[in-house]
């Protein structure tokens, strides 16, 4: 005989095995539990163990109870000194807490696999992110993991064998899935291949308390920050939208909500540029942790980095938000700091800013601002047969287009700079940074400004490109002397926003200036310019068009497109680009105002409704 059986060899590196299923989770984390739910929903196993104390049974069960509200398990530490004690946060997105939950939905039976037979072995490893998990499936993200085991102890063989010795005392007729830690899943694998003998465990445990945790604590005990959890909570019920529990997509839900209480109680606005900062930087503090997505304290430090404190709290009240948690409950409300239960937690210190109530009051002798006596008083005043602007706001954002036009011009120059070993003139003045950078050489190097021919005719500011017409009102008007530039502009509709009789306010999205005045048709009729596709472009090309000298100055987010060098160098121009983020948000928030007045027996008036 050939001693062939016919029978298939087991396959040792599968996780099913027999009657029982065996599924590796990351403790706490929001990927595994989703798989978790799954996995039970589709296989619908008659018995779900957990690596989970048996002394810890009833309170842990009574906490799923409390769910969608979290739970804290409190009892003493055996192992450390009187004071010292033990806090477990029961949350949502926990892969085995879940496992509880779907079970129970199921009608398995559900089963503490942990004997608690002693503290469990520490076991220094770091998972990856689960984050992956999402794109590359359980089953490669286990093997990646297993790749690599953990080295084994007696302890730890201990600890195992006494988790299969109660996963193999269950229902030898049902199916049974094992839900346990996945650096722990190797060892539990191999100790269910024997029989093992009852460890000497404890019956129960004294002390154990079921607490509430404060609301406001949450951010800073939960694995998970609290809004992740809701969301999850919400995906949970249909599992229908995915971007719900898509860490990306919830860290910029956390961002926009934070914006919008940023704006509320500093009246500041996050800036485009910012979000892309925001983007960028979360990615690098993830990636220097090992990590494909930012966490909550990697949020806030780069809401404190790119924006300011205000802003960073509000990231962190954001994401520590989690609405069905209260702090009236049946059972005791405790607060309790990140500190009391992880190790090497990391501080950040936030340093809000916020107006004083003493700086809003108002000095003796100032007089009050006008208000209308009954709604719609000042509005019944318009008569639309002209409209002028306010001459101390044209001075203002006269100074600040010649501030542009020297800021163009030194931007051109510093592009041109020639820099040179000294030999026998130090021609415009030593280069610092390139006599250091070549102290070896012993040599003194000096720079030389290229001489700029030409001056700067328009000015170009684009605050917005308003791709989405929020900016509907389009204006031309003419300089009134020789000091005051021809302007086109476009901004949100300044009767909308009454300030005085006759006097609107409103924000510009963009401006051209042009000298000198009294040339200037309507720009937004103008059929020369039809072929620009955004507002900004229009005003662009009458910038060109306008112009006398050979420079014009373009100021926004982004540079223009490349056609508009080509038509530029045509006309004989040259756009120089100045980026928006290089000056001072204080200015541009400054002259981002216009106030357009509904005929020039206005302007005797405006000083009294203008601020």
């Amino acid at each position: 005989m050939s001693g062939e059986t016919g029978l298939p060899l087991p396959d040792f590196g599968s996780l099913k095995r027999g009657r029982f299923t065996h599924f590796p989770v990351v403790p706490g984390r929001l990927e595994f539990a989703l798989e978790v739910r799954r996995a039970i929903l589709r296989e619908r196993p008659q018995v779900v163990a957990l690596e989970l104390p048996t002394t810890l049974e009833k309170v842990w069960r009574r906490a799923a109870e409390r769910l969608p509200e979290m739970s804290v398990i409190f009892y003493p530490d055996d192992t450390g000194g009187e004071d010292e004690a033990v806090y477990v946060p029961v949350e949502p997105a926990d892969p085995f807490t879940e496992a509880i939950r779907t079970a129970l939905e199921t009608g398995a039976e559900v089963l503490f696999a942990d004997p608690d037979a002693g503290p469990r072995p520490h076991l220094k490893d770091a998972y990856p992110d689960p984050y992956a998990l999402l794109h590359i499936g359980l089953d490669r993200y286990v093997e990646a993991y297993r790749v690599y085991p953990q080295p084994r102890s007696e302890e730890l063989a201990r600890h195992a064998a006494g988790i299969a010795w109660k996963v193999q005392g269950a229902d030898p007729l049902a199916r049974v899935m094992v839900v346990v830690s996945l650096n722990l899943l190797d060892p539990v694998l191999d100790a269910m291949e024997e029989p093992q003998a009852q460890p000497l465990a404890r019956v129960r445990r004294q002390g154990v308390e079921l607490l509430n945790p404060h609301p406001e604590s949450l951010a800073e005990i939960a694995v998970e920050y609290p809004f992740l959890q809701w969301r999850y909570e919400q995906f949970r019920a249909q599992m229908s939208d995915g971007n719900l529990v898509d860490r990306r997509h919830s860290q910029l839900a956390v961002l926009r909500e934070a914006e919008k209480e940023y704006e509320a109680s500093t009246g500041e606005r996050v800036a485009h540029w910012q979000r892309r900062l925001l983007a960028r930087y979360t990615r690098n503090l993830a990636l220097s942790n090992n990590e494909l997505a930012a966490g909550l304290f990697d949020l806030t430090v780069a809401a404190r980095s790119v924006v300011d404190d205000n802003y960073a709290w509000d990231v962190w009240e954001t994401a520590g938000r989690y609405p069905p948690q209260k702090e009236e409950s049946g059972l005791r409300t405790v607060r309790i700091s990140g500190e009391e239960v992880w190790i090497d937690t990391r501080r950040i210190r936030l340093r809000r800013r916020l107006p004083s109530t003493k700086r809003r009051l108002r000095p003796v002798g100032l007089k009050p601002r006008k208000k209308e006596k009954v709604p719609g008083e000042w509005a019944s005043q318009l008569n639309g047969t002209s409209i002028c602007s306010y001459p101390p706001e044209d001075l203002v954002i006269e100074d600040y287009g010649r501030f542009l036009k020297k800021k163009g011009k030194s931007i051109l120059s510093e592009e041109r700079v020639r820099v040179e070993p000294f030999t026998t003139s130090i021609l415009d003045g030593v280069d610092i940074r390139e006599t250091i950078r070549n102290w070896h050489e012993h040599r003194i190097y000096v720079r030389q400004y290229q001489k700029i021919h030409g001056e700067v005719g328009a000015v170009v500011v684009i605050f917005d490109e308003d791709r989405d017409n929020r900016y509907p009102y389009l204006t031309t008007w003419l300089g009134e002397n020789q000091n005051e530039s021809d302007m086109a502009f476009y901004s949100t509709f300044p009767f909308d926003n009454l300030v005085g009789p006759g006097i609107g306010r409103a924000e510009y999205g963009g401006f051209l200036m042009s000298l000198p005045p009294r040339r200037m048709y309507d720009v937004w009729q103008d059929p020369d310019y039809e072929f620009a596709e955004s507002k900004s472009e229009r005003l662009l090309l009458a910038g060109l068009d306008y112009s006398l000298e050979r420079y014009v100055v373009y100021v926004a987010a982004r540079p223009p497109r490349t056609i508009f060098r080509t038509i530029a160098s045509r006309v004989g121009r040259t756009v120089l680009y100045v980026p928006i983020g290089q000056l001072s948000p204080v200015s541009l928030k400054k002259i981002r105002v216009v106030h357009v007045l509904d005929g020039y027996d206005k302007r005797e008036i405006a000083k009294d409704y203008l601020w």
